[in-house]
Parts: C-alpha cells; structure tokens; sequence
C-alpha cells in the first residue's frame, strides 16, 4: 500500500491575519497565494508571501535550523520575541513552492482565519 505524502500543501483562500502581542504582522484580504502546509506528526502551519507580512518589523535572527523535509530555515524576531517566524529562503527539491514565503509559530503568535 503506497504511504501518504509526509508534506502537503493547500491553497489558502479565506481571510487572514497574523498577530504578535496584539500587533499585526500579516493581513491577507483574498488571496489564493497563503499556503496551509500539513506535515506529519506537526500543527498546520500557514506560509505567507512575503508581500503580505510587515517584514520591517522583522529582524532576522541568528538562529538557523535544517529540516531533511523542507531544507536550511532563517528565523525572525519582533523586539524581544524570539524566532516568532521562519522561512526556507531554497527549500529543498519539491518544496520549492514555499521558498521566500513566511510563517509564524509560538505562544505569543495568533493565526487567524476570518470570516467575511
């Protein structure tokens, strides 16, 4: 029996908003370009184009990881929160969809689907 894909990506097209602390870091009105990527054994998580996160509020921080799934990662910090939001800047072969796109995670941070 052939195994489920350990990653999978969906489209996103609702209403979205990121915040930090109360501080908004990412509206997206209607777009199709916000990616829900669905990894086995971990929380959603939804990257954002960059276009659409207030990345002048982002400093990017020392901290790097590397996933065998997705490749190198570059974090980012908002003031004192600590790697609040990654990116994979050349993810590796067959994730190259997610390049450059940012996503957010941690207790200070609330995704927000909106309805319209």
């Amino acid at each position: 029996m052939p195994q489920a894909p350990r990653i999978t990506l969906h489209p996103v097209s609702q209403r979205m908003q990121v915040h930090v602390d109360g501080k908004l870091l990412v509206e997206v009105i209607k777009s199709t370009q916000t990616l829900e990527l669905r990894e086995t054994g971990y929380p959603p998580r939804h990257y954002f184009p960059r276009k659409d996160v207030r990345m002048d509020l982002l400093n990017t921080s020392e901290t790097t990881t590397h996933c065998p799934f997705k490749g190198h990662t570059v974090y980012f910090s908002l003031g004192e929160r600590r790697d609040i939001a990654w990116s994979y800047e050349q993810p590796i072969e067959g994730m190259e969809t997610i390049a450059g796109r940012v996503a957010f995670g941690g207790d200070s941070v609330k995704v927000q689907v909106l309805n319209e």
